[in-house]
């Protein structure tokens, strides 16, 4: 069987990175495509993965993103009749849905953000398959116009995938410098370029006023910033210089989780690796909260707070009782993912009922 699987961000390249080795072991031909974006780019490169980079990320404006977009249509259209797959595989990528589409090629979609509204109604209508967390319902994806006979879920949050037997990197601590007998505090701005945040940023990186508070109260703590973009990379080197750890390019992840104290995140991939990691975890996102954070906050694995100060206050207090918190999380986190299923084995298994259907 020959598939191709588009990969467009770090989280889908953890995920996928998983997923093609598996259905290598099973003796299919995997073909990896993935577009010019400084995250996923860099990290397909320090998994010394071999993907065809086809196309550009479309940045913040919505003329430029549809652009883009047109554009990658066309030449990955071409790559699809180069290679000529049996079925194709993406979470949820507008450009792979529609070219499948096009060409009467099998779609595999694995999706679990409906927050992202744009993205779905472009791709989950074209999905031969929908696969997607139990912890979303069926009806909320069935609105984006697909039928319930088409969505397959699975017992597992995506971060599993690659967390299920994870074992840290101990060189994450001096690549980056850390000192261990002081507090890591990790942080992870805002997807602030994505379509489903736009004009809910409010033009600057919400973390730096916590940031500068937590500098200002402890001298025992080392703060990691993990930006996404080159231009947050600036703004965070420009504010704080060499009193924090601005990340340039990508690193293991969940290595440098498994060493922090406290994360504190915008998003949601690295909110989750680090509720799943046990680590006491509190979200910034600066919007609605999405199902799955939603469903983190119900599992007492995260705690929302918007508010800068407060947030501020609520890490420091944290910080007093660390050993008692971080106890509390590692139970919690354990309990949850003990009833945890493979995401992997599920998606793999989909394609090869796909195909030989």
């Amino acid at each position: 069987m020959r598939i191709i699987i588009d990969i467009l961000t770090p989280k889908q390249c953890m995920l996928f990175s998983k997923l093609s080795e598996k259905l290598k072991q099973a003796g299919h031909e995997v073909f990896l495509v993935s577009r010019k974006y400084r995250e996923a780019v860099n990290l397909i490169r320090l998994k010394g993965l071999k993907a065809k980079i086809i196309g550009k990320h479309g940045g913040k404006e919505l003329a430029n993103k549809l652009k883009a977009s047109a554009q990658r249509i066309l030449e990955l259209a071409s790559y699809f009749e180069e290679v000529d797959p049996d079925i194709a595989v993406s979470f949820s990528s507008p450009e792979m849905a529609r070219v499948a589409f096009g060409l009467g090629i099998p779609h595999i979609c694995v999706n679990d953000s409906p927050h992202a509204e744009a993205v779905a109604r472009l791709t989950i209508p074209l999905a031969t398959k929908l696969l997607s967390p139990k912890a979303i319902p069926k009806r909320v994806w069935t609105r984006f116009g697909i039928a319930p006979d088409r969505i397959r879920q699975y017992n597992a949050l995506d971060p599993w995938a690659w967390l299920k037997g994870f074992k840290p990197d101990e060189n994450i601590i001096s690549k980056l410098g850390l000192d261990l007998s002081r507090h890591v505090l990790t942080f992870r701005p805002e997807e602030e370029f994505a379509a489903y945040l736009l004009g809910k940023t409010q033009g600057e990186i919400g973390i730096v006023s916590v940031i500068r508070k937590i500098l200002d109260e402890r001298d025992d703590v080392q703060i990691v910033a993990v930006p996404r973009y080159e231009s947050q990379i600036k703004y965070l080197q420009e504010i704080f210089g060499e009193e924090i750890y601005t990340l340039k390019s990508s690193i293991d992840g969940p290595s440098l989780l498994h060493y922090t104290t406290i994360f504190v995140g915008g998003g949601g991939t690295m909110t989750a690796e680090a509720a799943l990691l046990g680590v006491p975890t509190f979200s910034c996102y600066p919007a609605e909260p999405f199902i799955i954070l939603k469903y983190l906050m119900r599992k007492r694995l995260v705690k929302l707070e918007r508010n800068p100060e407060r947030l501020s206050e609520k890490v420091l207090a944290t910080l007093d009782r660390i050993e008692y918190e971080r106890k509390k999380q590692n139970e919690r986190a354990k309990r949850l993912v003990k009833t945890f299923e493979d995401p992997v084995e599920v998606i793999a298994d989909e394609i090869e009922k796909t195909v030989a259907s």
